[in-house]
């Protein structure tokens, strides 16, 4: 299997800086297990895998242990990977994700995204919390 694999730092302008992410085209969806090998391979915190279907482009994301619901640098490294190597037209991206959609747009030069709300959960504290901190 032979695929194209990007390797984009994301929050920087410079070789070797910020936080990098692989963002990898797809055709179409492979198993997830195979996913999951190639994040694995890739060794980064997260591996983006993108299927293009023109106005909406649907966007996983999987670290070398587990697939993740949202992730926001290898999102940034999707979008920079679309517009200046794969020369997608559009100045907004519009990202389908398990999080709900997600769009990046251009301002200036800049990316800036729209993530999903998400409510917080209420959630209980362990009973010694004060000894297991230290």
């Amino acid at each position: 299997m032979k695929l194209d694999l990007y390797q984009i730092d994301a929050f920087t302008n410079k070789t070797f800086g910020g936080n990098p992410a692989c963002v990898v085209p797809l055709n179409k969806w492979l198993a997830d297990d195979i996913l999951l090998k190639i994040a694995k391979e890739n060794a980064v915190a997260e591996t983006a895998f993108f299927v293009d279907h023109g106005d909406r482009i649907h966007l996983r994301w999987f670290t070398p242990e587990i697939e993740m619901d949202l992730c926001g640098h290898a999102t940034l490294a999707t979008a920079h990977c679309l517009k200046t190597i794969l020369n997608y037209k559009s100045d907004t991206i519009v990202f389908e994700t398990l999080s709900g959609d997600l769009t990046v747009f251009m301002d200036n030069g800049f990316y800036k995204m729209d993530f999903p709300s998400r409510m917080p959960l209420l959630d209980t504290l362990p009973e010694n919390i004060e000894n297991s901190l230290y």
